[in-house]
């Protein structure tokens, strides 16, 4: 994995093999934060990034001059990982492990970007369960967006608050906004 833009642009990464994950490929993160570059300031916005295992989507926007990130997984290994990487680029993560949903259930955290990337294999109640919290639970600013990434064979277009979704090879990305006051 590599860092695509911002003040470490070009530095590859190597996540330890043991660690139960399959990050966003160069090309899907490229396309995404093209699209996020046209809608928000970096430097401007708080992320929650959540099943962030290596942290390639924190690291991403960390690079772009993001101060407030917030990265959530559930795998010991995997916190770590991004706490020892972002130490070591000096980008201000706070990684958590905590179960996604609990954290979403309990959290009183707002941000302007969510980003979650759960594993394929999900059911789409699982993807929708998501979404749901996040909205019920007012964590997502005004103007703000929720990106969940999913397999192509995943349509969750049906969800009240989805906008529009955008595929990139086998990678589909579902955004949701919220309401404005």
């Amino acid at each position: 994995m590599r860092i695509i833009s911002g003040k470490n642009k070009g530095i590859r990464l190597s996540a330890p093999k043991s660690l139960p994950v399959r990050p966003t490929t160069d090309m899907a993160k490229e396309a995404l934060f093209n699209i996020l570059n046209n809608l928000y300031y970096f430097d401007a916005v708080s992320v929650l990034d959540l099943f962030s295992g290596t942290g390639n989507i924190s690291y991403e926007f960390g690079s772009r001059g993001t101060e407030n990130i917030v990265a959530v997984d559930g795998h010991f290994a995997c916190v770590r990982f991004i706490n020892e990487t972002s130490k070591k680029l000096e980008y201000p993560i706070n990684a958590i492990k905590s179960d996604v949903y609990k954290f979403l259930e309990k959290s009183k955290l707002s941000s302007d970007i969510i980003f979650a990337d759960p594993p394929y294999d999900f059911e789409k109640g699982q993807f929708i369960k998501i979404a749901n919290l996040v909205f019920e639970n007012s964590l997502l600013n005004n103007g703000g967006l929720l990106i969940i990434e999913h397999s192509k064979h995943t349509d969750l277009s049906d969800h009240a608050r989805f906008s529009y979704s955008k595929k990139y090879g086998g990678n589909m990305f579902s955004f949701f906004e919220a309401d404005e006051d």
